[in-house]
């Protein structure tokens, strides 16, 4: 039986144009052409990931990818993240962090809250790429089960 990937949808959450722009052209040269689903902030991003019903079911079946940023104008990335483990639909998604923010004990905070990998800002182009493709790789052959 062959495994059928399922394609994986990207969500970036990054309020700064300009980084914006920079993330995803790192994402395109790195050859990922998946699509982008991009929010400013986090109201409007929470709105899409928990969806109408606020537990994240609108994406069971679908594989996502979250880029999130820490700092955002009405939310800290550390709220997203909680919240997204808190559903029981979005615990498992993969989700980067990158961010300006290099401190220790944020670093630790966000892998206690259950983020994948942790990229600062200025990116570092290799780690974030070897990140994406690494990551975009382990759910193009995995089914990740929905938790019970």
């Amino acid at each position: 039986m062959i495994n059928t990937a399922r394609p994986v949808k990207i969500v970036m959450i990054e309020d700064d144009e300009g980084h914006a722009r920079l993330i995803e052209k790192n994402i395109r040269r790195a050859g990922v052409t998946n699509e982008i689903v991009a929010f400013v902030n986090g109201t409007e991003a929470l709105a899409f990931l928990l969806g109408a019903d606020g537990t994240g079911s609108e994406h069971v079946g679908k594989t996502l990818l979250v880029l999130l940023d820490l700092n955002l104008p009405d939310m800290t990335g550390m709220d997203i993240l909680a919240r997204m483990r808190d559903s029981a639909h979005l615990k498992r998604t993969m989700v980067i962090i990158l961010t300006t923010t290099d401190d220790p004990r944020e670093v630790h905070r966000c892998y206690d809250l259950g983020a994948n990998v942790y990229v600062p800002k200025p990116m570092q182009y290799e780690k974030f790429v070897n990140a994406i493709q690494q990551l975009g790789l382990f759910l193009s052959v995995m089914a990740v089960p929905e938790a019970k």
